[in-house]
């Protein structure tokens, strides 16, 4: 199976967790040793909106935010390669070409952002539908996707299962703006519903979850 996996920033680097993030490795190392393919992308998380709220107090524009950004996750992808060792990829890739290549080479590929006005969740949705992956998992900070936010409503409710059609209604935000916040973002939502990319909404903070949902097991929300 060809998989895209999408790490919270939220989850690994909202603070920084060092164990946190040697047990994805883990994961990413079983997953292989079965013969999955695949890309990894990590958010920046409440260090890279730390980073662009500095950014924006010294009167950078947004394009400038969303480049300090891009270098935090990107921090974090170089993180998790560096652990893999020689079955990841040599570097981050830095284009979707570069990503699909190291893919081909039978590599696993991490990365993180790639341009101003392009969230990670939005990376992870054109690379899944580069490489015509099976299956894009997010791993977040939530059980899966709720009907309203479950931080500032204590009567939402956890939905197992959407359709395509039912995310544009969804989610609040539709444009991109530097350190968005959204489950997943509007750009990653428009590519998903358009392309028909298979998604499953985790909690992150299990990893053993991002098996369950590669095994086909009903773990958080399932987009198809």
């Amino acid at each position: 199976m060809r998989i895209v996996l999408r790490i919270g920033g939220s989850v690994v680097a909202s603070p920084v967790n060092p164990g946190l993030i040697v047990k994805y490795v883990d994961v990413l190392k079983n997953l292989r040793s079965k013969g999955h393919e695949l890309i990894v992308v990590v958010g920046g998380g409440e260090l890279a909106r730390e980073m662009i709220r500095t950014a924006k107090e010294i009167g950078l524009d947004e394009p400038s935010q969303d480049k300090i950004a891009i270098s935090v996750s990107r921090i974090f992808a170089q993180l998790l390669l560096s652990k893999l060792g020689r079955i990841g990829c040599r570097t981050v890739p830095l284009t979707l070409e570069d990503a699909q290549k190291c893919l081909e080479k039978g590599l696993v590929v991490v990365m993180g952002g790639l341009k101003p006005g392009m969230t990670t969740d939005t990376v992870a949705a054109l690379v899944a539908r580069k490489v015509k992956a099976d299956l894009l998992v997010k791993a977040t900070n939530q059980d899966g996707v709720y009907n309203k936010d479950p931080k500032n409503h204590a009567d939402a409710v956890k939905l197992d299962h959407l359709s395509f059609e039912d995310m544009t209604t969804l989610f609040s935000e539709d444009k991109h703006k530097a350190g968005i916040h959204q489950i997943i973002d509007p750009e990653a939502v428009k590519i998903v519903r358009r392309y028909q990319v298979k998604v499953t909404v985790v909690n992150g903070s299990r990893p053993e979850n991002v098996l369950l949902a590669v095994k086909g097991e009903h773990v958080g929300t399932l987009i198809d």
